[in-house]
């Protein structure tokens, strides 16, 4: 059975391992639709598929250079939880 803490935990690092899978990516988005909006300020240009399309483009890009980083780490904290489960130790 589990403590309190080790739950406590488990659930800290279930949401480390969501802001590193989903973080490059994230970032990557925040970047370009940063310099997009100084662009679109700076020349006025006020169209939205020049927001979206840029930032759709990036954010694949590097999900799909981090992509064995992101399996990587998703599959060392599902073979953790799994041990867990197989061991008894979640309640």
């Amino acid at each position: 059975m589990m403590s309190g803490a080790e739950l406590l935990d488990l659930a800290r690092e279930a949401f480390w391992v969501a802001i590193l899978v989903a973080g490059p990516a994230m970032i990557a988005g925040l970047i370009v639709g940063l310099a997009i909006a100084l662009l679109q300020a700076l020349t006025q240009v006020q169209e939205m598929t020049l927001v979206f399309v840029p930032r759709i483009v990036v954010m694949f890009l590097v999900i799909a250079l981090t992509l064995p980083f992101m399996g990587a780490t998703l599959g060392r904290f599902t073979t953790k939880i799994f041990s867990l489960i197989a061991g008894g130790d979640l309640p």
